[in-house]
């Protein structure tokens, strides 16, 4: 299976980059092939809503790392999103990547799997509430399996996801990924 990580922490070491590391030793055991895309250190500018891409141009008028990152995210048959919960949703980096999605919605609507990985520093269910509506949503409309939700609640610092059991579920998650299902 070929699976497309999207990380979107700015921090290195934080906890998500734990997180993401953890699924794709998982997933790199299980014997998926695996790309990672951090979408912190790329550049990847907003969505222009100029609409070329629907009235004539086949791909984004935009040359940025998002040409790095669409042959894979068209190709895998999982995408995972990572993300350090922001003011109770996903992070801008990851919001710019997806928003991004558009030129290639026909592309991407299809029978993939995807998995949401997230930290937050609160430890209340209800501040994670939109980040996951927001994900199934997007799983809704593109026809995507959901394969998979992480939530690292409490963890504001990688010292303290490295105490609990998060890492290890991430691993998990990575490992058991279906191989039998595909696009």
């Amino acid at each position: 299976m070929q699976v497309t990580v999207i990380t979107s922490s700015p921090r290195k070491k934080g906890t998500t980059s734990l997180l993401a590391d953890e699924f794709i030793r998982g997933a790199v055991e299980a014997g998926h092939v695996v790309f990672r895309f951090d979408a912190a250190f790329e550049k990847v500018s907003p969505c222009h809503a100029c609409d070329s891409c629907r009235t004539g141009s086949p791909q984004c008028v935009q040359h940025d790392s998002m040409e790095k990152l669409n042959p894979s995210l068209i190709a895998s048959d999982c995408i995972v999103f990572v993300t350090p919960l922001y003011y109770f949703g996903m992070s801008a980096q990851l919001k710019t990547v997806i928003d991004r999605f558009y030129a290639n919605n026909s592309r991407l609507q299809s029978h993939k799997q995807a998995v949401l990985l997230a930290a937050a520093a609160d430890s209340e269910a209800w501040t994670v509430d939109a980040l996951q509506s927001h994900y199934k949503t997007i799983l809704k409309y593109l026809g995507w399996q959901d394969a998979g939700i992480l939530l690292g609640m409490g963890c504001a610092s990688r010292n303290d996801i490295e105490k609990t059991d998060y890492p290890n579920q991430a691993y998990l998650i990575g490992k058991t990924l279906n191989q039998g299902k595909s696009k």
